[in-house]
């Protein structure tokens, strides 16, 4: 025995620490070796064994040199996020929206298809196809050239991309979504709830990044939630956390009934309600109170620092939140920190481009899929 580390865990050293290095290059200005080094804790030699062979795969660029100072000008180096590219498709059921982004989850195109509720299957899949070849064009990217591919659908869905069980979705139970967008883009296709992909987005680039526990709760023609905790996005050990509205005694079945049992389209409602319409504003705080049972239940077991919530009727912010809050504090030991998302309805395609991006940087960094340089 030498007590040296094992092939393995060395290799698993090198792809860590090539990760931390992309980490701190992404969405800055280009940094020196030094600079690389200082902020990722690594030695300037290791930090240098690092950077060059991210050249050599093609995900870091050399910048040019720093200006000024004594001696030769060190050299800087950035992220490149043109290296590649990810596609993200929401598929609802009012829409279908797919983006192309670059490394950086910078969205470069996207393409919009409205959809109805009551759509077959056949149709709803015709759409995202349309969607993102659309999407593509416009990106200027083939399906090959695409990295990795996240979808996020309603209903609940399994570890390999089918769709065990939708309710809200005619036709839907079933689908093979991960095998359906592979044929459009052949790279590998993750596949998952709206809910959690709206939770993923929000902790990445929404009102959440600073929270490492947090409820997401979709408010919309249906209700769901998605769940971070320690920073994560938590699934279960069966991909079905947050599916807590499947209990009918929580309301979350019926919430939606109140709004249209008050006639008129829900953002109609809203907006009674905010003239001070009574009939309106009954509605909305008997919607309120069933949304707040459920998000009351998630609070209580998980303690969470903030619950967002998104989904259409997020853009009714101003006579949702207080009610809300209000009602969660009748129920909470402590009620957490109450926010409206700020990603409206683009908050699950940008979480399946999260997802996707995951994907690139665990395949690639841990030698499953060598990335071979790009011109």
């Amino acid at each position: 025995m030498t007590g040296e580390p094992a092939g393995g865990d060395l290799s698993r050293l090198r792809q860590l620490n090539a990760l931390a290095v992309i980490r701190v290059l992404q969405g800055q200005e280009p940094l020196t070796l030094t600079e690389v080094a200082r902020r990722t804790g690594l030695s300037r030699a290791s930090a240098e064994d690092v950077v060059r062979e991210l050249l050599r795969m093609g995900w870091v660029a050399e910048a040019g040199a720093t200006a000024g100072g004594v001696g030769r000008p060190a050299r800087r180096y950035r992220f490149r996020a043109d290296a590649g590219r990810v596609l993200g498709v929401d598929i609802g059921g009012h829409k279908v929206l797919a983006v192309v982004a670059d490394l950086d989850g910078d969205v470069l195109h996207s393409a919009r298809l409205p959809v109805t509720p009551e759509m077959g299957r056949l149709e709803r899949l015709e759409a995202v196809d349309r969607a993102v070849a659309e999407c593509l064009e416009g990106a200027g990217t083939s399906g090959g050239q695409v990295w990795a591919s996240g979808v996020g659908t309603t209903g609940l869905v399994d570890g390999v991309g089918k769709v065990l069980l939708s309710e809200a979705l005619p036709e839907w139970t079933g689908v093979d979504l991960a095998a359906h967008v592979r044929r459009l883009a052949p790279a590998p296709v993750l596949v998952e709830n709206d809910s959690k992909l709206a939770a993923l987005a929000e902790r990445w680039r929404g009102v959440a990044r600073y929270a490492k526990d947090m409820v997401f709760l979709l408010a919309g023609l249906r209700t769901g939630a998605g769940l971070v905790i320690d920073g994560k996005l938590h699934r279960g050990f069966a991909n079905a956390s947050g599916e807590i509205g499947a209990l009918p005694a929580l309301g979350w079945i019926r919430a939606q009934e109140h709004l249209s049992a008050a006639s008129g389209e829900a953002g109609d409602v809203f907006a009674a309600a905010r003239a001070g319409d009574r009939a309106a504003a009954t509605a909305v705080r008997r919607y309120v109170k069933d949304l707040a049972l459920g998000a009351s239940a998630l609070v209580l077991a998980l303690d969470p620092q903030m619950v967002v919530v998104g989904g259409g009727f997020s853009r009714s912010a101003d006579v949702l939140i207080e009610p809300l809050r209000r009602e969660l504090d009748r129920w909470c030991i402590r009620t957490p920190e109450v926010r409206m998302s700020a990603l409206g309805d683009e908050a699950v395609v940008l979480g399946a481009v999260r997802l996707a991006l995951d994907d690139v940087e665990e395949r690639v960094l841990d030698g499953r899929t060598p990335l071979v340089s790009r011109p």
